[in-house]
This record gives structure tokens, C-alpha cells and sequence, in this order.
């Protein structure tokens, strides 16, 4: 009972961390793998229960994700999809070692990226700016990790959202759901069909995971833009440091 109580508590938490910055997944899925639950089992369960939190704050941001207009919607959704089913099958066939290793690395870039291009004189965040075949890519292998390990997954799409020209923090947000939502779908379908899904733990957390997504995203629009970013740098930082100590 109690550890149902803990997973349920970090599942909220992380729907409000996931509304507001991102790295929802770094809260529940040690709390599964605590809870004694194997690692790629936890994985998998972390990316479920998580994921209708996310649609829950992408509807919530639905008016910014329509005024965006730096790219093709419809092409990164595509490409979110595509990518999303294709690190979850790699989940399914591959230990997730080395990903987690990298863990760190993506996340200290990620915050580099997102603070030098929204803090940095003007001068230095317009020539940070990915285009054409280059953003493509990028999304691609954003999202292939957003179906194999998830981690940190919001950071890096703030973080590309900032070298794809944008600047506006709440539909920075709303797009960095949406799209973490599309490939955590598909990882989703993928998950549930290989039957790698703990469902006792799952089911309570993806409950609380709404309620922490929904009251997350009325929250940040509560918060100045500027306010916001800093906040996001701040979290993104301190989970940078968290997981080059446990490397370490």
C-alpha cells in the first residue's frame, strides 16, 4: 500500500513537471524500479502511465500549438510517430545501457542549447538555428528516443523547439507536449502489445499522472514567459548534475 501511495504521489508530480519543463520520467521511473519493478518493465510502465497526463496538458495548450507557424505541423507529427514506435521497439529488443549512459550528455546539451538561445543577445540565438533537411533529422532522432528511454525527453524538445527559430514559452510548450505525447503513443501501442506493462502499478499512476498534467499547465500559464524559462533551466540544470554524480 504504501509503495502504491509513493508511485501515485511521483506519478502527479511528474505531470506537473512534464507540463511545466519536462523529465516527468525521471521522477517515476526510479520510483518503479524502487518499488522492485525490473528496469525495461519499469520503463515501459513509466511511459504508459505518463502518457495521458501529457495529452490531458497538450489539450490544455491547443490554442498555442495552432498559432505556431516556424514549421510544418503535420510533418512533425508524422515524424514523431514514426520515430516514437521505433525506440520502443528498440526498447523491446535491446538493453537500455547505453542509452542511459548518454542520459546525461543529451540532458547537459539540451540545457545549453535552450539557455544560450533564449538568454543569449540576439546576435548569438539567431545564428542557432537549424532549417530544412537538419530539423528533419533532428526531430527523427528526438523522437527515437522518446520511444526508447524518455528521460529527459521535454528538455530536448524545448531545447530543438529553440534551433527550430522559436521563442514563445507556452507554444514551446504546447508543441514539446503534443509531440512527446505522439511518440510516447506510439511506444504506448508497442508496449501494450508485448504485454510489458505492469498494469497494477500502472493504472493508479496514469490516474494521477492527469491531475498532475492538467493542474501543471494551467499553472505555467500563471508564470511570467521569462519566469518559466528560467525555471526550465533551473530543473533542467539540476537534473544534469544529478546524473553525472550518479554516474560518477
Amino acid at each position: 500500500m504504501l509503495s502504491t501511495g509513493l508511485l501515485v504521489l511521483a506519478a502527479f508530480v511528474a505531470g506537473v513537471v512534464n507540463a511545466i519543463a519536462g523529465g516527468g520520467a525521471f521522477i517515476t521511473f526510479p520510483a518503479m524500479v524502487f518499488a522492485g519493478i525490473p528496469p525495461v518493465l519499469a520503463n515501459a510502465s513509466s511511459t504508459v502511465a505518463l502518457f495521458p497526463g501529457q495529452a490531458t496538458s497538450a489539450l490544455a495548450y491547443r490554442r498555442d500549438i495552432l498559432g505556431i507557424t516556424e514549421f510544418s505541423l503535420p510533418v512533425f507529427v508524422g515524424l514523431s510517430l514514426v520515430g516514437g514506435l521505433v525506440g520502443a521497439l528498440l526498447l523491446l529488443y535491446t538493453p537500455n545501457a547505453v542509452f542511459a549512459d548518454l542520459v546525461p550528455w543529451l540532458m547537459l546539451f539540451a540545457t545549453t542549447v535552450f539557455a544560450v538561445g533564449n538568454f543569449a543577445p540576439k546576435g548569438v540565438s539567431a545564428r542557432m538555428r537549424l532549417s530544412g533537411t537538419a530539423v528533419l533529422v533532428a526531430q527523427f532522432v528526438i523522437s527515437i528516443y522518446g520511444g526508447y528511454f524518455g528521460g529527459g525527453i521535454g528538455f530536448l524538445m524545448l531545447a530543438a523547439l529553440t534551433l527550430y527559430g522559436m521563442r514563445d514559452i507556452h507554444a514551446m510548450n504546447g508543441m514539446k507536449i503534443l509531440l512527446a505525447t505522439l511518440m510516447n503513443g506510439a511506444a504506448v501501442a508497442a508496449f501494450v502489445l508485448a504485454g510489458a506493462v505492469h498494469w497494477t502499478a500502472t493504472l493508479p499512476m496514469a490516474v494521477a499522472s492527469i491531475l498532475g498534467g492538467y493542474a501543471g499547465a494551467r499553472g505555467a500559464r500563471l508564470i511570467d514567459q521569462k519566469l518559466l524559462k528560467l525555471l526550465v533551466v533551473g530543473i533542467a540544470g539540476a537534473m544534469t548534475v544529478y546524473f553525472f554524480w550518479r554516474q560518477g
